[in-house]
């Protein structure tokens, strides 16, 4: 829902546009990924309810591979509402649902073998552990972006597998003040809104960002870690990861909803 203003307490706020689409870091991060001729596969589950079965068939339609999608019998798929305000800043509401009855025992032995990186959004912070503990074991890269529940999710453990942690400067001030960050071998990418970007690690380095007429920020930042990734893994640009990923994630802003069909073409629009 678009907000004249996001309200206080006791408040009210008028909508001036409202619509329904899918979501989730994870699949959001796939979309954009395969719309970068990707092959995501995407770990997960749902209730097999409408919702769940909309989901299921809009991810396909992207070209996301939902093989390993479960759909649960009975419960509810998880449904957020997001209300957006002028400036395109949000405010999320959420029920639980289904989006956590997979667990890492589900994921047959060779699916990581075969594939080239993992991506680990917010899930249960020990189905996480299991799997980032499996990827190390197969030698594959693993990437940790935890979102908002890195402030009440005990990710720590998690965070010593991961090679790649993406966070933005809110979830960044919460890691270094909790020394969740303290001694970890990863690199860690943190998105600065407006400002840009920037990469700490073995070696440092920042990105200004792009002009944005900004719409709607939901999703934002799954777009900047999936460009990020994908500039890891090909060469179809000339452009830095960060540049990469500054691009995806201000395109993601224009657009209402939290999740953003993407292209090269696109992104080589934005980086020119």
């Amino acid at each position: 829902m678009q907000v004249d203003t996001l309200p206080d307490p006791d408040g009210e706020a008028v909508i001036s546009n409202q619509t329904q689409g899918g979501g989730g870091s994870a699949s959001n991060t796939a979309v954009v990924l395969a719309g970068l001729d990707f092959d995501p596969l995407l770990l997960g589950s749902v209730a097999d309810d409408e919702n769940g079965h909309l989901a299921r068939r809009e991810l396909v339609a992207a070209g996301v591979d939902c093989t390993p999608l479960e759909q649960v019998t009975g419960g509810a798929t998880t449904v957020k509402y997001i209300v957006v305000d002028e400036t395109g800043e949000v405010m999320i509401l959420a029920n639980e649902g289904a989006n956590e009855a997979f667990t890492a025992a589900d994921l047959p032995d060779d699916a990581l073998s075969n594939t080239g990186h993992l991506h680990l959004t917010s899930q249960s912070p020990q189905t996480a552990l299991t799997l980032a503990k499996r990827a190390t074991a197969a030698d594959v890269p693993v990437s940790l972006a935890p979102g908002r529940r890195l402030g009440y999710r005990e990710y720590g453990d998690t965070l010593e597998y991961a090679d790649i942690v993406f966070l933005n400067s809110h979830e960044e001030e919460t890691a270094r003040e909790a020394g969740l960050l303290d001694g970890i071998g990863a690199e860690i990418v943190v998105t600065r809104g407006s400002e840009g970007a920037a990469r700490y690690g073995r070696e440092t380095s920042r990105h200004e960002g792009f002009d944005a007429q900004v719409v709607d920020t939901a999703g934002a930042g799954d777009a900047f870690a999936a460009g990020y990734l994908a500039a890891r893994y090909t060469d179809r640009v000339d452009a830095s990861p960060l540049a990469v990923a500054n691009a995806c994630g201000a395109i993601a802003a224009e657009s209402l909803g939290a999740r953003t069909p993407l292209s090269w073409d696109a992104v080589r629009d934005r980086l020119d």
